[in-house]
């Protein structure tokens, strides 16, 4: 994990001081920075950039730990646990086209308030892409509360957090209360590097963003972007710096967030001492889980709303439904996207085997000579997720080129890895650590090798898990947008890319289609890894569950 962020982070670094010896640079110097510090609309860029990452971020860790304090343990709680899997299977273009079709002027909202408002034609409002950026909010916090949401369900476990909870209740506190005082200082520790990913993603993100963002200036990474996509090999040199400089906002917002733990562990220590019992806590209670199901439903409405634009024959505003439902979208976009369908497929198979074969590797070599990853460790793990993608995948991107695989399939497929890794061992290594090794060392007495125990044991035992680390990390490979065009030099096109490409016109049909194609490539493995083991193992009841 550290050897592809350094190698980026170097081949960034030397543009950004001027040195591209492909343009004839060869002295050291600022003019890239001084280039880039005389762009009008850098202020507001990094303002957009840390604004919207940081709001993104504590509303989505907001409403997570808020969820969790007042619904762990009941009925509505292990609703939402099942709609996880749906929700984090969505790649990030699909939900925020999904949510763009909602809340645009002549979206399914405005139209279902039409005849309320007297609207006979779309309302002049700037929604989607406002200035203040906050469209783009939305469209990340209803992303990553799943994605937090799983990481709190991976560590709560192990806090006994049920215990914790009725020794306050019994003290007198609220359920939401005694939660939040017994359990979530316990937990925060827990899921601090996830929050840090979120936060590092939310300031970088460049396909969400292109969608959903302003425009008038960009965010500082969807700048960047443009700037290595000019014709002008020039500005390579200035998008190096503005790199380097989302770099620096990044750590600058997560040193401020680190700030903010310190300040809301003092205020919880004052809580406590205060005695407060919070007993009348139904009414934050009752909007934790209005704002949840709101979240979820924004995905799976918005799936809905691409659904029917992708079927949709004349639907004029305010009807709320299309005047026919035709197929002619899909017969004329399905033929054209059975060529980047395939290629996402090409990417995401050996990316995913790749980085399974690795995973398995690492939690295998932990059991047989009794390690445990350490703190370090994890943040090694976290690396590529906490280090914004502009600001080192140029810098590969460069590398690449100077490598003459730039443009490349080989050269996707090994970006891929590099995000898909982490995902699939956050998903797995929980279950593989919690088996229960008496099985090998039954196996073990009846003469089975260390590779019978695992290839015959162990790992048809734990097939549900391997299927769904895989299906998360397939999901993760066919999200990639920014390591697939710049990796791939644009010549690579996925569902992905070819989503986002079509964010600047107002084609909804194509849009519709191409972004349920999306959904569904990210969709089909985890069908696949509920539907395999229920097969598989028909006839024998505890591994078809286990």
């Amino acid at each position: 994990m550290l050897g592809p962020v350094a190698a980026g982070l170097a081949g960034t670094l030397l543009p950004a001081f001027g040195v591209m010896p492909a343009l004839g640079r060869i002295e050291p110097g600022l003019m890239p920075f001084r280039d880039l510090m005389a762009w009008p609309g850098l202020p507001r860029a990094m303002a957009l950039s840390a604004g919207t990452g940081l709001a993104a971020t504590a509303l989505a860790l907001g409403l997570t730990v808020l969820i969790c304090a007042g619904w762990q343990g009941t009925r509505a709680f292990r609703w939402l646990e099942r709609a996880l899997s749906p929700l984090l299977s969505v790649p990030h273009a699909a939900a925020a086209f999904g949510l763009a079709f909602l809340i645009a002027p002549s979206g399914w909202i405005a139209r279902a308030l039409a005849p309320l408002a007297g609207w006979e034609r779309p309302p002049d409002l700037l929604i989607l892409q406002d200035q203040l950026g906050l469209s783009l909010i939305a469209g990340l916090v209803v992303k990553e509360v799943p994605f937090l949401l799983l990481m709190t369900l991976a560590a709560l476990p192990t806090l006994r957090p049920g215990q914790s909870l009725a020794t306050a209740r019994s003290l007198g506190y609220g359920r939401s209360t005694g939660w939040l005082l017994t359990v979530f200082p316990r937990l925060y520790p827990q899921i601090r590097l996830p929050v840090y990913a979120v936060l590092a993603f939310s300031m970088s993100v460049v396909d969400v963003a292109l969608i959903l963002g302003p425009n008038t200036p960009p965010t500082l990474s969807v700048q960047v972007l443009r700037w290595m996509n000019d014709p002008d090999l020039a500005l390579r040199l200035r998008a190096a710096a503005g790199a380097l400089l989302q770099l620096a906002l990044t750590v600058a917002a997560l040193g401020l967030w680190r700030l903010g733990e310190a300040v809301v562990a003092s205020l919880g220590r004052r809580r406590i001492a205060s005695g407060a019992r919070g007993v009348r806590d139904g009414t934050l209670r009752g909007v934790s889980l209005l704002l949840g199901a709101l979240s979820a439903a924004a995905v799976f409405l918005g799936l809905a709303a691409l659904a029917v634009w992708s079927l949709a024959g004349f639907w004029g505003f305010p009807a709320l439904l299309p005047d026919a439902l035709t197929l002619k979208s899909w017969m004329r976009q399905g033929g054209m996207l059975i060529a980047p369908a395939t290629e996402t497929l090409r990417i995401a198979l050996p990316a995913v085997t790749i980085a399974l074969v690795l995973v398995l590797a690492c939690l295998e070599a932990e059991q047989r000579h009794g390690l445990r990853p350490t703190q370090r460790a994890l943040w090694l793990l976290y690396l590529p997720l906490i280090v914004p993608q502009i600001a080192f995948l140029p810098g590969l991107q460069i590398l690449a080129l100077v490598g003459g695989i730039d443009g490349t399939r080989a050269a996707v497929i090994a970006a891929h890895v590099i995000f898909v890794l982490p995902y699939l061992f956050l998903s797995l290594s929980d279950p593989y650590r919690a088996w229960d090794t008496r099985h090998a060392a039954v196996a073990r007495a009846l003469g089975a090798s260390p590779w019978g125990v695992f290839w015959r044991v162990r790992l048809p035992m734990l097939l549900r898990p391997v299927l769904t680390a895989v299906a998360v990390g397939c999901a993760v490979s066919v999200g990639q947008f920014l390591p697939t065009l710049l990796l791939g030099g644009g010549r690579v096109p996925t569902l992905t890319t070819e989503a986002v490409a079509l964010a600047s016109g107002g084609a909804r049909r194509v849009i519709g289609v191409t972004a349920l194609a999306q959904t569904a490539a990210a969709f089909l493995p985890f069908a696949l890894a509920l539907l395999l083991p229920a097969l598989i193992w028909r006839n024998r009841r505890g591994l078809r569950h286990g």
